[in-house]
């Protein structure tokens, strides 16, 4: 039987914990403002709807080969999140939300999804945990690939909403919220190997 509540439980929690995704999205807005963040949180949407997608279809594959390519996903994805890291850390002060040096894009949204074990994670343990064995139904499944990829973004979202509440903070203490911000990533790419 199809446990609702453990099902929400765990994709809310994953998706408004820290990660890649909701700290990027965190300074990106409080570095650029909103305004200019939601365009980065559109690519996160496009590109988790596709990683959604991706993982309903190869789920029952992916978890046969799992165990030998987890090794290396977890290291492309710790490296990656490490390099997001570095680059928030040597960052510096926030910018005028006027300009265009170095704002978020939607590409960049959207890349950040195919190398986010998170991202990655978060389908391949919702389909294959709860939703795989109780529904066979393609629009069904496909319908809860797209809730999943909805959850994702309203939980980056609500991440740059706060990054923009707290601009001025940022601005005033940019090298210590970039310290921070370097920090909670270096988290989450040490967490992956706990």
């Amino acid at each position: 039987m199809f446990n609702v509540q453990a099902f929400l439980a765990y994709i809310f929690i994953t998706a408004y914990t820290p990660g890649p995704n909701n700290i990027m999205s965190m300074s990106h807005s409080g570095k650029y403002g909103l305004r200019r963040a939601i365009l980065f949180n559109l690519g996160i949407l496009a590109g988790f709807s596709v990683m959604m997608c991706l993982c309903t279809l190869f789920s029952a594959t992916l978890l046969m080969v799992l165990p030998a390519l987890k090794p290396v996903m977890l290291v492309i994805g710790a490296g990656y999140i490490v390099r997001m890291a570095w680059k928030t850390l040597r960052s510096g002060s926030l910018v005028d939300p006027g300009t265009d040096n170095g704002a978020p894009a939607f590409g960049s949204g959207m890349a950040l999804q195919f190398v986010n074990p998170k991202t990655i994670l978060y389908g391949i343990t919702s389909m294959s945990s709860y939703i795989l064995p109780h529904f066979a139904s393609i629009p069904v499944v496909l319908a809860f690939a797209l809730l999943l990829a909805f959850i994702g973004f309203t939980g980056s979202l609500c991440w740059a909403f706060f990054g923009a509440a707290f601009r001025n903070l940022f601005n005033r203490y940019a090298s210590a919220v970039n310290a921070v911000m370097a920090v909670m990533l270096l988290y989450c790419a040490a967490s992956l190997f706990l």
